[in-house]
């Protein structure tokens, strides 16, 4: 059994692993930058080691560091949270070198599905339904004879890409050649990898991505799908669980499909299998190989502890539940709060001077911040999730409704406004939204 777990990473998720270990009776470890010695997860855990000054490079990034952490606090585990090191296949490998045991899926798997082309025929072969697209990287001499074969538009994109960096879309012939010069060019740029895929480019698809866990002998369970449709630039705002657009059987069918996958694969840990869902059909993006920053409201549907289960799992204990045993109930709902201008999104560093959570039955804060913290400029601007379960989805709205009217954050710019934006917003009470909704929204209000 695993009996101090060293946690690499900061802020709000930092903190959401230190809990499950505390509830585990299991000792923690902070690792922490110069410019988070004050942080919340610092200040409770068992022990804290300062690994280098504030760049994430120097710190976070720092393997050497992390491991030398370990060592020195006997911590033989490590979990890494997500970001940062959490889908590092190297970061892994050299971690079980040192026999420290890491919170997570194999080296293996985490190469397989960290390459779009190989995560994409992976799914194929495992019997996921992917979108349409090239078998492998297209390159400039072929790009026109792979559009034309799959029909535009296509979208453009990095094979070792994420986060909307690296991708590009296509919607003519005349479109594609400088589409698919700038999609390599910023592939390289950010990944160091200038290898493109192409896809076929559905007009209006939400993103719907379903939970999985697997205990890495065969065994495997789905915990339900996320609507994670509303985003920005290509990242995640506003999340919910279950999907609006989805019903009980398309609900169960794309949930097996994902879990017999896992099987085959014997996958270990907790992992995300996205989806572009259009007119009833689901598409293979990519997955995931680590906790996503949305896996509160999978917990607050099914009342099971994603972290516990991880830790469980990397202890060799197998899950707690079987597939039979997992209950759907009601609906939940994640609200990013990030440290931004809710106007033009530019980071807002600085101070709180003022920070006042919300409460109440089905109301869950993740957040590592408080009255007096000052938000560091180094790192990403997510400060906080604001969590909110009902019986009904209607339920869950008139809830967040009344929390957001009760969130304080003062001393900085937050996207609290945002929300209270979009929950009083007709197509949002509908469930009437796709990935572009967001974007359009904001445009047309901008106006």
């Amino acid at each position: 059994m695993i009996s101090k777990i060293l946690i690499a990473n900061r802020g709000e998720i930092a903190l959401r692993v230190l809990r499950a270990c505390k509830e585990l009776g299991i000792a923690t470890v902070a690792v922490h930058s110069t410019a988070d010695a004050d942080a919340m997860h610092v200040r409770l855990a068992d022990e804290s080691v300062c690994i280098g000054p504030p760049p994430s490079r120097d710190s976070y990034l720092n393997i050497h560091q992390i491991v030398a952490a370990c060592e020195i606090t006997g911590a033989d585990a490590v979990h890494p949270g997500y970001g940062f090191l959490s889908e590092n296949a190297k970061f892994a490998e050299i971690l079980e070198a040192h026999d420290i045991t890491f919170i997570g899926p194999t080296a293996e798997h985490i190469r397989i599905m960290g390459d779009k082309i190989t995560a994409k025929k992976t799914a194929q072969e495992l019997g996921i339904p992917v979108v349409p697209g090239s078998d492998g990287e297209v390159k400039p001499e072929n790009a026109l004879e792979v559009a034309r074969k799959i029909g535009f538009p296509v979208l453009i994109k990095a094979t070792a890409g994420g986060g909307g960096r690296g991708m590009k879309v296509a919607r003519s012939e005349a479109d594609l050649e400088e589409a698919v010069a700038t999609a390599r060019s910023e592939a390289l740029a950010a990944f160091g990898n200038d290898a493109v895929y192409m896809e076929k480019y559905l007009g209006k698809p939400r993103h719907i991505e379903v939970q999985i866990v697997g205990d890495g002998a065969g065994n495997a369970v789905h915990l339900g799908e996320r609507d994670c449709s509303l985003q920005r630039r290509h990242q995640k705002v506003w999340e919910e669980a279950n999907s609006p657009a989805l019903n009980v059987d398309q609900r169960m069918k794309i949930g097996q499909i994902c879990a017999e996958a896992m099987k085959k694969l014997k996958y270990r840990g907790a992992g995300t299998i996205e989806f572009l869902y259009e007119n009833g059909e689901f598409y293979f993006i990519e997955m995931n190989t680590r906790l996503q920053v949305e896996h509160p409201i999978t917990e607050a549907i099914t009342g099971i502890d994603l972290v516990h289960e991880q830790i469980r799992v990397a202890s060799g204990g197998g899950l707690s539940v079987k597939q039979e045993d997992i209950v759907f109930s009601g609906h939940a709902i994640e609200c990013r709060i990030n440290a931004e201008d809710p106007r033009t999104f530019v980071p807002s560093p600085g101070t709180i001077t003022h920070f006042h959570a919300p409460g109440g039955l089905g109301v869950r804060v993740d957040s590592g911040a408080y009255q007096g913290y000052r938000i560091p400029p180094y790192y990403d601007s997510l400060i906080g999730k604001l969590i909110v379960h009902g019986r009904t989805r209607v339920e869950c709205m008139m809830r967040l409704r009344r929390v957001l009217d009760e969130f304080v954050i003062d001393g900085i710019k937050t996207t609290l406004p945002l929300f209270q934006d979009l929950i009083n917003n007709q197509d949002i009470a509908n469930g009437d939204y796709d990935i572009h909704w967001l974007e359009k929204h904001l445009a047309a209000t901008s106006e």
